[in-house]
């Protein structure tokens, strides 16, 4: 018999959807507005899980400085990264860029489309002194700054749903071995065991960096990033995309996971419907939880641990992968009044009492210095101090490598990866094919 958890989470599951289809090919609330003032700095940012905090925050901001007010536009995820890469190399992009650091950012900065930050940080000390250090480094090319963090750490984390561990009689897992134990008994529960956004390809990378991590450590990408010859090569590459495509036929993944897309929340409602019961995901996926099936939440049925360490592995299990922050980045295309409203609202805007409150309330981890009591006083305090733990504790934090590598070699990445989960390549061909792409 459904639950009433169930009835209403599946309620919930529809209206996400609905609202992310109507959201994915288009922005929302910014410069089509009529009433914009086009002569504002304009804010690109995503829908989702902190959308309301950053909407929130420009909208208390144009009030209580209206001679430097902000024109904001939303867009869905995979929607953005397209919009927004050809936006910029035209000319057009927005004041505020929103992005992850890594090679996306570098190529910005190569082509002279962001602009440079330290003098703003020299002149503006308490701004730098407000970020973890380790994060503020991600928006850092080449020893200048270009980005900083705008929203929360997000370290990738293995949710399970803890009423489906019961019903089975099983407990979550802490090694490869045992993820793969789980795999027969929920399939005969009838479970499937994981949820997987495969339409959208980049919830693949998460299965792939942090099994080459376990596997090999942090130097094997650092390697693929340092563009050594063959480094795609890696025996820790090759083990890590054999275990992938052992779990998909093992049955791991829901029927029909490469025709699921993560902007449509259609992954997340797997789990809170009891229709699967893992997934891994980004730490962002918590605050979607909280918004879509809030009852999963406050009845303690949504579990997370770290992602299983694997036997014989060099890489130390305490490591992360993920997002240390999004990250602002301000365009050279802006003019100086719009770059001058920016910088304020970077200054005074930005993780102002009420915006870090607000990121902690949503079940977020602020990427700033000082938090622990806020922290230990949420209503999310298994959550939050779950992940400000792993990602002060983490030998490594290793950022998504879609984000990591150069926009040609990430993309080509996510297509080959995706070719492996559906079976279509081997291993040594998903090696061949990115190892073409080094130097790119």
């Amino acid at each position: 018999m459904m639950t009433m958890r169930t009835r209403t989470s599946l309620i919930s599951a529809a209206s996400a959807i609905t609202l992310a289809l109507s959201l994915s090919a288009c922005g929302s609330s910014g410069p089509s507005d009529p009433t914009a003032n086009t002569e504002s700095p304009s804010m690109w940012a995503l829908t989702g899980s902190s959308e309301d905090i950053f909407r929130s925050s420009v909208e208390r901001w144009n009030e209580e400085n209206p001679d430097d007010s902000i024109n904001q536009e939303f867009f869905a995820n995979d929607a953005y990264k397209t919009k927004v890469r050809t936006a910029v190399g035209a000319g057009e992009g927005p004041t505020f860029i929103y992005g992850w650091g890594g090679g996306v950012l570098k190529s910005y900065v190569d082509a002279g489309h962001v602009s440079e930050l330290d003098q703003f940080l020299a002149d503006n000390p308490d701004v730098k002194d407000r970020y973890i250090p380790s994060v503020l480094e991600n928006g850092v090319i080449d020893g200048k700054t270009y980005a900083l963090p705008n929203n929360n750490m997000q370290p990738v984390v293995l949710y399970y749903n803890k009423e489906l561990f019961e019903q089975i009689g099983a407990e979550p897992p802490e090694t490869w071995e045992e993820l793969m134990a789980l795999v027969p008994q929920f399939n005969d529960a009838g479970i499937a065991p994981f949820a997987l956004a495969g339409q959208s390809k980049w919830p693949n990378l998460m299965w792939l960096s942090y099994l080459v991590d376990r596997i090999g450590g942090p130097e094997v990408f650092q390697s693929i990033l340092d563009g050594e010859e063959d480094a795609w090569s890696d025996p820790a590459v090759i083990e890590a995309l054999t275990k992938i495509q052992e779990l998909v036929d093992a049955d791991g993944f829901v029927n029909g996971f490469s025709s699921i897309a993560a902007d449509a929340g259609a992954d997340s409602a797997l789990l809170y419907t009891d229709r699967a019961a893992m997934m891994l995901h980004g730490g962002w996926v918590y605050q979607n939880l909280k918004n879509d099936a809030p009852e999963f939440v406050e009845s303690d049925a949504v579990g997370f641990v770290p992602f299983p360490a694997v036997e014989g592995g060099e890489g130390d299990p305490e490591n992360v992968v993920g997002n240390p922050a999004n990250m602002w980045s301000l365009s050279t295309d802006a003019t100086d009044e719009q770059r001058d409203a920016a910088l304020n609202y970077l200054k005074d805007g930005l993780f102002s009492e009420e915006y870090t409150q607000a990121m902690i309330d949503s079940g977020a981890v602020p990427a700033v210095n000082g938090i622990e009591d806020q922290l230990a006083a949420s209503e999310d305090k298994d959550f939050v101090e779950f992940v400000y733990g792993l990602a002060q504790d983490a030998p490594s934090f290793q950022l998504s490598w879609d984000q990591a590598l150069s926009p040609a070699q990430g993309d080509a990445m996510l297509a080959n990866l995706d070719q492996i989960f559906i079976g279509q390549i081997t291993p040594e061909q998903f090696a061949e094919n990115m190892n073409a792409t080094l130097g790119e």
